[in-house]
């Protein structure tokens, strides 16, 4: 009887609270966006609900009118404070290793901003075969969808 080979899947990974603790990057950059704008941000308490998209953590400290802009600031204030503070989860590494060493494709959808989740995941040496950013909730489906993966790796009701 011939047996037949299944190719390995694809396996979507978020990052934030699955492949990184991002939370005292993103708290030593709130602490810097509140030094630089003026406006306080509590740190602390953001870093507890981290998963949806900055513009939403951002509503809770800035008017509406100011949360573009914001947003803007914290991203290109972001590889400077949170890239080097934030470290790799226990085994997440590994992880992606061991579906690529498989056969199968590690892809990371990640509401976080595209370019700066590809500066922690080059900085931690975690080498997914490709990274989608900016996206959130069902948004991160089409992307699961159109990459084939079958398995996606989440610590959020979002993911």
């Amino acid at each position: 009887m011939a047996t037949t080979t299944r190719p390995a899947p694809t396996v979507g990974f978020d990052l934030d609270m699955t492949l990184i603790d991002s939370r005292p990057g993103i708290r030593a950059c709130y602490l810097a966006l509140t030094e630089r704008t003026g406006t306080y941000v509590d740190a602390d308490l953001a870093v507890t609900r981290l998963g949806p998209p900055l513009v939403e953590e951002l509503a809770h400290w800035f008017p509406a009118e100011e949360i573009e802009a914001v947003a803007d600031l914290y991203r290109e204030m972001y590889p400077t404070y949170a890239v080097a503070a934030t470290p790799a989860l226990p085994g997440a590494r590994e992880a992606v290793a061991a579906v690529r060493e498989a056969g199968g494709r590690a892809i990371v959808v990640t509401a976080k901003y595209e370019p700066n989740a590809k500066l922690h995941l080059a900085h931690l040496g975690i080498e997914p075969d490709a990274v989608i950013g900016d996206l959130w909730a069902e948004q991160k489906a089409v992307a699961l969808r159109e990459h084939g993966a079958k398995v996606y790796v989440g610590d959020h009701l979002g993911d």
